[in-house]
């Protein structure tokens, strides 16, 4: 096991209706700005809940946060709280709002072009206070301290995080992603796995701790998953996913351990180009870049075999190869197709990812740096 340090001072409060207890993490003496998406909230109830529990306080809104948070539409949020001297933001959504609301507290203070958070790695050196109300379980971000961001302007979708973007608390109600469509629910199946899997899937460094409670993450979805898509309405089963996406990012199973990451770059310039969701994106460059790559990720892909899908016999790359099967299946059960052509994508933007890898001086992606953009181009091809 690597040395490591390992830091998260988020308050979780998870259970049935306990939205009600927002006035017990929020001071009466703050202003707070409600976050949300695109207005779902006030369809199926929770909108309601926030705001019943928040009368008396001094409360402003800001709807409108996309699936994938536009940095144009966020600087209406900042100018907003600059504007009102607003003090603590209240998300109110799944990961998209999380990580909008995320960038949003970070560039409030910021002095500077606020993009250069992003496209520049600038250091955050103070934010606003946040807390989160889940809706959606998939990201993680309601006890993480990173998010990613696109610019519609330059077709860019880029990644940030300090350790001043924890959110001070997140309440997850399972109950509140009863109303979310099924597709959405699947992909956030889908996003929490490949987290795991980005670090889990690397190389073996004697770290039995992190790879049991990896496994355990992956068989739960593996189980779950498909039980959500014919009983929507079971609340065990959405508590559990709930907790799954939770742990599967929350920096607990990437303690002392190789990462990679190299399958979200990828997919957030299929997003970033074709509008694709973030987890279909996972879905479609996983398996292909598991095949790729195979000569890197083998003994630990064997490992995968045996502990989370069982399988037992075969030499190490044939249970490595099966275990791949075993995952593009899986997905496939969640609805999800796995390939590009699928979704009407084909081969004309790979130059443009390529070469935007290499603009940003990316050498080599993945645990060893060996997802070079020769590979990358590889990768994409598999996946059509």
């Amino acid at each position: 096991m690597n040395s490591f340090e390992f830091f998260n001072p988020v308050r979780i409060i998870f259970g049935m209706g306990k939205i009600a207890e927002l006035p017990k993490y929020i001071s009466k003496d703050h202003k707070v700005l409600v976050t949300y998406g695109g207005g779902s909230i006030k369809e199926n109830g929770i909108y309601d809940q926030v705001f019943d529990a928040l009368k008396g306080y001094s409360v402003f809104e800001f709807g409108g946060i996309e699936a994938n948070p536009k940095y144009e539409t966020l600087m209406k949020a900042v100018q907003l709280i600059r504007k009102e001297k607003i003090d603590f933001v209240l998300a109110v959504g799944g990961g998209s709002v999380l990580d909008g609301t995320k960038f949003i507290v970070a560039a409030v203070p910021f002095k500077g072009n606020e993009w250069d958070i992003l496209a520049k790695h600038l250091p955050i050196k103070e934010a606003l206070p946040f807390g989160a109300v889940l809706t959606l379980a998939a990201t993680g971000s309601e006890m993480n301290s990173g998010g990613v961001i696109s610019k519609t302007e330059t077709k860019e979708k880029l990644a940030f995080g300090s350790p001043l973007l924890f959110p001070k608390f997140s309440i997850l109600d399972p109950a509140t992603t009863y109303s979310l469509p099924l597709n959405q629910v699947a992909n956030g199946v889908v996003d929490s796995f490949v987290h795991v899997t980005e670090q889990y899937l690397t190389y073996p460094t004697n770290s039995p701790i992190q790879d049991r409670m990896a496994e355990g993450i992956l068989k739960t979805l593996i189980e779950e998953g498909p039980k959500v898509l014919s009983n929507p309405r079971d609340f065990d089963v959405r508590a559990n996913l709930m907790w799954s996406a939770t742990m599967a990012l929350n920096g607990l199973i990437s303690c002392g351990v190789p990462t990679d990451w190299a399958t979200h770059m990828i997919g957030h310039e299929l997003t970033a180009f074709h509008g694709l969701s973030h987890g279909v994106t996972l879905a479609i460059i996983l398996p292909s870049l598991l095949r790729i790559m195979i000569d890197d990720k083998e003994v630990k892909l064997a490992q995968y075999a045996e502990r989370v899908w069982d399988i037992k016999s075969g030499t190490t790359r044939e249970k490595a190869l099966a275990a791949i099967d075993k995952t593009e299946v899986f997905f496939q059960s969640m609805g999800i197709k796995t390939k590009l052509t699928g979704y009407g994508v084909g081969a004309e933007n790979f130059s443009k990812i390529i070469k935007r890898f290499e603009d940003r001086g990316w050498v080599g992606l993945g645990e060893r740096r060996s997802v070079t953009p020769d590979k990358v181009l590889e990768i994409l091809k598999n996946s059509l």
